[in-house]
């Protein structure tokens, strides 16, 4: 009796490992688009603003194999909110060495700003036209997430925190700067109208000192 239960226990936990190893990548999303499977999301999870991350793309055709011969026809937009950025895949696997997964493409950058993406996938795969946009989401894959979430003991500010702080700074300096040379032009007036004023002064006090020396004779 006890044989069979460790031979159930044995066999329900190879089973789990072998479906584990099958399944998806966590947080992604998985999607069939004509003769292919496409499986996206980010190469790093979680997705960390400021951070090297990749668009991870798994292709494989419609029997489940690796598709290893992806060329540039097929690109990527990586979209945030009003801004695009098209990219180009490229393998994991180096049928040379051996290394490296099989039907792994990876487009890489570094995202700088939390919030949710979308990877629009646009062009062609074998002739077959593809035109499919993945946004991150609860069922999909992770949004971009600030780095002070998982900073200890000290939580620094972000690359966005710090452009902010930047373009705030700048903005001070040149509403000073503006500000300045308004005051150098009042400054400039005035030492201009003193000027004029001095010399009608002048004139007027020629003009008197004259004007009694005729009474005088």
């Amino acid at each position: 009796m006890r044989k069979s239960v460790r031979s159930a226990l044995v066999v329900a936990v190879l089973c789990a490992l072998v479906v584990s190893a099958a399944a998806p990548a966590f947080a992604h999303e998985v999607r069939k688009v004509g003769n292919f499977e496409f499986t996206v999301g980010w190469g790093e999870e979680p997705a960390y603003a400021g951070l090297k991350n990749s668009v991870q793309f798994i292709l494989k055709d419609s029997k489940g194999k690796p598709v290893t011969d992806l060329t540039d026809s097929l690109k990527v937009d990586v979209i945030f909110q009003s801004q695009t950025e098209t990219m180009t895949f490229e393998p994991t696997f180096d049928p040379d060495t051996g290394l490296g997964t099989p039907g792994d493409y990876r487009a890489w950058l570094i995202p700088t700003r939390p919030g949710n993406y979308t990877f629009h996938f646009k062009g062609t795969i074998h002739g077959q036209k593809v035109d499919q946009s993945f946004s991150s989401s609860p069922t999909t894959f992770d949004a971009v997430k600030a780095p002070s979430e998982a900073q200890f003991p000290a939580k620094d500010p972000s690359t966005s925190d710090l452009s902010n702080l930047v373009q705030a700074v700048n903005g001070r300096t040149d509403q000073a700067r503006s500000v300045a040379d308004k005051g150098k032009s009042t400054a400039g007036t005035a030492l201009i109208l003193a000027i004029i004023g001095l010399v009608l002064g002048a004139g007027g006090l020629v003009a008197g000192i004259a004007g009694r020396r005729k009474k005088a004779a």
